[in-house]
């Protein structure tokens, strides 16, 4: 307490800690720790970036090439024909649905556009079998057999091999019909699989053995959309509506 002149005690007087002044926050402080949090992270997480950037590119053209070389060199036709899907999986070729009137036989589209019945009709040419002469005689003795979805009158070479439903209707009736599972054993390099997507559409595309060292597991080959020829992990992502053999190999 403090005394006036008086003597006596006139005001009261604070006892107790010296107030301090407010401090000023210190962001540097606090940009250092995201700098060195990142920085570590980075370092760390360095070995990891060549697997990362390889998994969103997919499987590497070596990749492609030694498995094709492997595929091609073996007595099966259905591996001989998985190599021919692999190979078209290093084309750049644009998703292209559109109708063109191409010669008969061995027509084709621009080789730069195709769709899912485009890369089929292209790796079975590799080996002598032409879909578009098999697709367009049964369609002339059997017509009404088809689908009859795009109003057509009579059968036309430049389209009917470049639909996915003619195509699986062509396999029911000519090529070894399998049971559809979602069992990876169930399926061998060169089969062809129909699915059934959620807009109800048919999409069709080669069972293939995966890169590398995952070459014991079914991948894909086919084309959808604006993603070209892809070479994927897909198999069971859709609904398998029908597994083929082509040629049979049964003996049936």
């Amino acid at each position: 307490m403090s005394r006036s002149r008086s003597g006596f005690y006139s005001t009261i007087e604070y006892i107790g800690p010296r107030p301090q002044k407010p401090k000023r926050r210190n962001f540097f402080g606090g940009w250092v720790i995201i700098v060195i949090s990142v920085g570590i992270g980075f370092w760390f997480g360095k070995p990891l970036l060549p697997s990362l950037k390889a998994a969103q590119s997919g499987p590497s053209l070596e990749q492609a090439d030694l498995l094709a070389s492997s595929l091609s060199s073996s007595t099966r036709f259905g591996d001989r024909l998985a190599a021919a899907a692999i190979a078209l999986s290093k084309q750049s070729v644009t998703f292209d649905s559109a109708y063109y009137k191409i010669s008969y036989p061995g027509g084709d589209i621009p080789s730069n556009k195709g769709m899912d019945a485009d890369v089929l009709v292209r790796a079975y040419r590799t080996l002598n079998l032409d879909l578009q002469v098999l697709v367009h005689e049964d369609m002339r003795n059997d017509f009404r057999l088809y689908p009859q979805l795009w109003e057509a009158s009579a059968p036309d070479p430049s389209i009917d091999h470049r639909r996915a439903p003619n195509l699986q209707r062509f396999f029911e009736r000519h090529a070894q019909t399998l049971t559809p599972s979602r069992n990876a054993e169930d399926y061998l390099p060169g089969d062809v699989v129909t699915w059934s997507l959620a807009n109800g559409d048919t999409h069709i595309g080669f069972v293939v053995p995966g890169p590398g060292e995952r070459s014991g597991e079914p991948w894909v080959i086919h084309s959808m959309g604006g993603t070209g020829v892809k070479w994927e992990n897909v198999l069971f992502d859709f609904k398998v509506q029908r597994h083929f053999r082509y040629p049979n190999e049964s003996g049936n």
